[in-house]
């Protein structure tokens, strides 16, 4: 299967140089996502808590997209400006992969975009 940028509705254009999600060969590659609404100018107030929780609910969003939901993750990889905050992403991250969940890296970055706590890529199998 070629490479194909998925669109519609949920996936809202960014206008930077890259695709939100892009299916090849039966994976779903989904960008960073970060904890901010769509169309605001940064990060959902609350911290990481709240951060964690709008990340993953955005990439919800462009899975159900692309037809798919958080069980057919299959990689995820989490970045956090502060590891100390691991535990408290980790327990909202269990809430939206309770069973089976994907295999994953983190890793401790010393910034995210818009100032963001927290970022997270996954990839899933159709």
């Amino acid at each position: 299967m070629p490479k194909r940028v998925v669109t519609g509705e949920g996936i809202i254009a960014s206008g930077l140089p890259f695709s939100q999600v892009v299916e090849a060969g039966g994976l779903v590659f989904l960008a960073g996502q970060i904890g901010d609404k769509p169309g605001t100018p940064g990060p959902v107030p609350g911290g990481i808590e709240a951060e964690a929780r709008q990340m993953l609910e955005n990439v919800g969003r462009l899975l159900r997209a692309a037809g798919l939901d958080y069980r057919d993750v299959v990689k995820a990889t989490v970045y956090l400006v502060d590891f100390d905050e691991f535990g408290q992403m980790n327990a909202v991250y269990r809430q939206f992969f309770p069973d089976e969940p994907p295999t994953r890296a983190t890793v401790a970055v010393t910034r995210l975009a818009l100032d963001c706590r927290v970022e997270i890529e996954v990839i899933a199998a159709r």
